[in-house]
């Protein structure tokens, strides 16, 4: 497990830590993730940027407005790696104000005919993955801080293939809620987003064809209508939505579930 911080003295770098409110954004090297790093950096927070690709993660916070951001590496299935974030992020940053969980992986698997350990991987990664990075990392957050789960409308829709990552949608939408009402006493507010179609590397598929540029997401979403906006979300619409809930605006909401979707689970 590597961490590494953008180049300040060592002064000047805990200066920060008192100055700037600090998210970490797990899932943070692409994606909304990533639109979520850039838009808190933009606000002035610090931001750690959290991913099993350092590489990715260090590309992230090299461009990220502001100094003494963050990138390390970590793989949510490996008890050991979230052992060393917390003491690192302890050592090095005290505390946390906001918590957002980004982590996503899209694989299509027959909820009957497919190898097991495939199917499950979606349940490790997205759901115990997000329970253990929780159990890790909310011991941090302050008094008031905000724990930002990014879910998916999978969480009540279901569509072929996808009935594991669904279940870890939903299985995350229930855990949030679960974290809402035992968190309440010391006023961490917990939230999920769920997106509808983003235009994100998750949109493309094993065969290398992004699914927004498909014959079947135009004439199912476009041409008749299911999707009313009659587009995919950019990342940086989840990612507003994301500020949102850890800012003052959101103070008397927790528990709920945000739909950005276009307006795609209004039609039928």
């Amino acid at each position: 497990m590597i961490f590494l911080v953008a180049g300040l003295p060592i002064d000047q770098y805990l200066c920060l830590f008192v100055m700037k409110k600090k998210v970490i954004v797990l899932g943070g090297s692409s994606g909304i993730g990533k639109a979520t790093a850039e838009r808190f950096a933009n606000e002035g927070w610090q931001v750690i940027v959290a991913s099993f690709d350092l590489s990715q993660c260090l590309s992230v916070v090299n461009h990220l407005k502001g100094e003494g951001h963050f990138a390390c590496e970590v793989d949510v299935r490996n008890d050991e790696h979230l052992k060393n974030l917390h003491q690192t992020v302890k050592e090095k940053f005290g505390d946390l104000d906001a918590l957002v969980n980004s982590i996503g992986i899209s694989q299509s698997h027959a909820v009957i005919d497919s190898d097991f350990s495939a199917w499950d991987n979606s349940i490790q990664v997205m759901l115990y993955g997000s329970v253990k990075a929780c159990r890790t990392l909310v011991p941090l957050l302050k008094a008031g801080g905000r724990i930002i789960h990014v879910t998916s409308i999978h969480w009540e829709r279901v569509s072929k293939g996808s009935s594991a990552y669904g279940m870890a949608k939903a299985a995350i939408t229930q855990f949030t809620r679960s974290l809402a009402v035992e968190l309440a006493s010391r006023n961490i507010l917990a939230n999920t987003i769920a997106p509808g179609f983003v235009n994100t590397p998750m949109s493309v598929k094993a065969d290398g064809g992004n699914e927004l540029d498909t014959d079947w997401f135009k004439d199912n979403y476009i041409k008749y209508d299911h999707l009313p906006l009659k587009r995919a979300a950019k990342p940086e619409e989840i990612a507003g939505v994301a500020w949102f809930l850890a800012g003052p605006d959101a103070s008397y909401m927790t528990g709920s579930i945000v739909t950005v979707d276009g307006g795609l689970t209004i039609t039928f």
